[in-house]
């Protein structure tokens, strides 16, 4: 073998050891990928149940209701739909009615949520990314962002 052969023949090996580790890394993380959705996206696109996402929006005023200290159940809205969410766990300390919220879970057969993380917004200003876009997308979005309307 001429040594033109032998460097092809080490990169191809390089290459082939590389499109291996790729291909176990993409098998292994695909079920770790977890998709953000506003409640009309789920009622637009449906989501199949068991399927882990990401929902966000507003926490529906006059919504929250606790069983006991540990089980609460609340709205999550974006001015288009609502999406019932159960969670079972200690709400984060800025958790209200009518803030930005991002739960991660799963869909219900009955089109119920169940969240196993809840995160809040962490100031007066901030607001997720993707609630501020899909809330702009809603039309229920003020650039000042004193305050969220939902009509």
């Amino acid at each position: 073998m001429s040594r033109k052969q032998k460097r092809m023949m080490l990169i191809g090996a390089a290459g082939a050891v590389l499109f291996a580790a790729v291909g176990l890394i993409l098998f292994a993380l695909q079920n770790q990928i977890t998709f953000f959705m506003s409640p009309s996206e789920i009622a637009e696109k449906g989501v199949a149940p068991g399927q882990r996402i990401r929902l966000g929006g507003l926490v529906k005023e006059e919504s929250v209701e606790r069983t006991d200290k540990a089980h609460v159940s609340f709205v999550v809205t974006d001015g288009g739909s609502e999406i019932k969410v159960a969670y079972a766990g200690i709400l984060p300390d800025l958790f209200r009615e009518g803030q930005g919220v991002v739960t991660e879970g799963m869909m219900n057969s009955d089109g119920s949520f169940a969240a196993d993380t809840v995160l809040a917004k962490h100031d007066e200003n901030y607001m997720p990314r993707e609630v501020a876009d899909a809330l702009k997308e809603q039309g229920h979005w003020q650039d000042s962002y004193g305050k969220v309307e939902i009509n």
